[in-house]
């Protein structure tokens, strides 16, 4: 009886965490984040009275189960450098085991008066924890590689604390 009891409890448990990533589900994210020009998560710097902050939000579909295109939106400001910088990306995220999320995206930005603006292509990986039936929070390292030599030629690497619902 103990066996079936556990079996049934492990096959309901999957059944739930695969439900969150299937086909025709929304997903709206965002991240906590180092600083970095370009990005589309939380982040805030403050230090001898000045600020630097960043908001954004990502949204996606899932087109099959597990895979999610995406695109996201992003605003920082710097008061040290008085520039504002608009962000935008889009690109993919598959769960894998519906718990290793896997993204590839295109983040680029837009700052004014700037001749050159920064884009990057971006890889990363992370582990999903499903705290219930709608949210998950999803720690991560992403890699992103520089598009614009003549804006930066670093590449950079970010940890990002991810926070996600699923509808």
């Amino acid at each position: 009886m103990k066996k079936l009891l556990l079996t049934a409890v492990a096959v309901f448990a999957l059944t739930t965490v695969t439900a969150q990533t299937e086909k025709g589900s929304l997903l709206i994210e965002t991240n906590i984040a180092n600083q970095m020009v370009g990005t589309t998560s939380f982040s805030l710097l403050s230090a001898d009275g000045e600020i630097v902050y960043s908001l954004g939000l990502d949204g996606g579909y899932f087109i099959m189960d597990d895979l999610a295109i995406k695109v996201g939106l992003g605003y920082a400001s710097n008061s040290v450098t008085d520039e504002n910088v608009f962000s935008y990306r889009l690109g993919a995220k598959y769960y894998l085991m519906s718990k290793i999320p896997l993204t590839l995206d295109y983040t680029g930005a837009i700052i004014k008066d700037y001749d050159e603006n920064p884009s990057w292509v971006g890889l990363g990986a992370g582990y999903a924890i499903f705290l219930g039936s709608n949210v998950s929070i999803e720690p991560g390292l992403r890699y992103n590689v520089s598009m614009n030599d003549k804006f930066s030629k670093e590449n950079l690497i970010q940890l990002n604390i991810g926070f996600a619902l699923h509808f």
